[in-house]
């Protein structure tokens, strides 16, 4: 499997890829940000896909979480959301 541009992008730049990633972990400590994940990791554990490698995601689709594919679920909207 080939990469995506983006993933090529910061492989070849490592100053981009630092700014990235200190904005990734700034994101990643905003509270809406953290309760959202909690919520995941609840909802996965107490479904038994926490971890397994099911390739099953949890999904915060219209106000409800809820199990599906990862691809379903990271392609939802995609470059027409943007």
């Amino acid at each position: 499997m080939s990469l995506s541009k983006s993933a090529l992008y910061y492989r070849n730049n490592p100053e981009a890829r630092e700014v990235k990633k200190k904005y990734d972990s700034s994101f990643q400590r905003r509270p809406r940000q953290v309760r959202k994940r909690v919520e995941c990791n609840k909802f996965n554990r107490r479904n038994g896909t926490y971890g397994n490698g099911d390739n099953m995601d949890c999904s915060h689709k219209k106000g409800t979480i809820l199990s599906e594919r990862r691809y379903t679920n990271r392609a939802r909207g995609g470059r027409d959301r943007r």
